[in-house]
């Protein structure tokens, strides 16, 4: 099964490059990732420049991690502007099954500077991924979830046709102490327009 190491990288859209995170990204990251309107609904939040480059320049995270790139001349804040997690893993198997159902699925994430929302960034960004976890990844189904509250998020899963697959009353204990509902959403390659 291919995996990210053997995608050309970068993947170019209308106005983004995506490509691989690397640790001389991780300021620019930070940059954002800090901002408490962003990382209000990250799963991990570091306080401070050091802890976040110690969680992200681990090289399985590394691994894992996409930056979103607003190419030359396509607006103001040009550079990184987000990014994204594609964390490959085997599909739930009865255990004479389960070597058919080994990396055959991503769990997706994303992150969006504030002064890139409301751009569609987000939306082209991720459908690009999409398109390549179901094209050069030739995986079966990606997943997703969120905070129910994170409603720019779950609205992002929607308008890309992922489905609601689970709405869990209280069960993600939010770092402000509030236990919140959650929503996880998938997609199926056969069900992606974009597939290739």
């Amino acid at each position: 099964m291919p995996s990210l190491e053997d995608v050309a990288w970068p993947v170019r859209t209308e106005r983004l490059e995506i490509r691989p995170c690397t640790v001389d990204d991780l300021d620019a990251v930070w940059a954002f990732r800090r901002l408490p309107e962003v990382n209000r609904w990250l799963g991990r939040a570091p306080a401070t420049l050091e802890a976040f480059r110690d969680t992200y320049s681990d090289p399985a995270r590394l691994a894992m991690t996409l930056v979103i790139v607003r190419r030359e001349g396509e607006g103001a804040d040009s550079g990184i502007i987000g990014d994204l997690m594609v964390k490959t893993g085997d599909g739930w198997a009865q255990a004479e099954a389960a070597e058919q159902a080994a990396g055959t699925e991503a769990e997706l994430g994303w992150v969006l500077a504030p002064s890139a929302a409301g751009q569609g960034i987000a939306t082209e960004a991720v459908s690009a991924v999409i398109d390549l976890c179901f094209g050069s990844l030739g995986l079966r189904r990606v997943h997703a979830g969120c905070f129910a509250a994170n409603e720019p998020s779950w609205r992002l899963m929607e308008r890309l046709g992922m489905r609601r697959e689970e709405f869990s009353r209280k069960t993600a204990l939010h770092r402000s102490g509030e236990w919140m509902d959650g929503m996880n959403y998938g997609l199926l390659s056969e069900e992606w327009p974009g597939r290739r």
